[in-house]
């Protein structure tokens, strides 16, 4: 399992939108992602507050093979998105976790 990192980059102006937005491009490619066999849980969409631009959705993946192919799938899908909402294209980062131990005897 890998863990998937999105950024998205929106358009100035658009930042009060970014809960409107996002949810739209759920709706474009949710549907396609959660009947993957790759899929395992639903994203988190996180705003930064440093640059209310800057959209990062997280979630568990299957492995960076399977997403590699269904991020080609979306493509076609998000073309007009893109063009409506974003600065530039989307950056998709994985991450693999580290079982850092974090529970000890205080």
């Amino acid at each position: 399992m890998i863990t998937v990192v999105e950024t998205w980059f929106l358009k100035a102006g658009l930042e009060t939108q970014a809960l409107k937005i996002m949810q739209e491009m759920d709706e474009i490619v949710g549907p396609g992602g959660h009947s993957d066999p790759g899929w395992i849980a639903h994203g988190r969409f996180f705003q930064s507050e440093e640059d209310p631009a800057r959209v990062v959705m997280l979630y568990p993946w299957e492995s960076r093979e399977s997403h590699e192919r269904i991020t080609e799938a979306e493509e076609p899908l998000l073309r007009q998105f893109c063009a409506d909402y974003c600065a530039q294209p989307r950056v998709i980062e994985y991450f693999t976790e580290l079982p850092v131990e974090v529970e000890h005897d205080h």
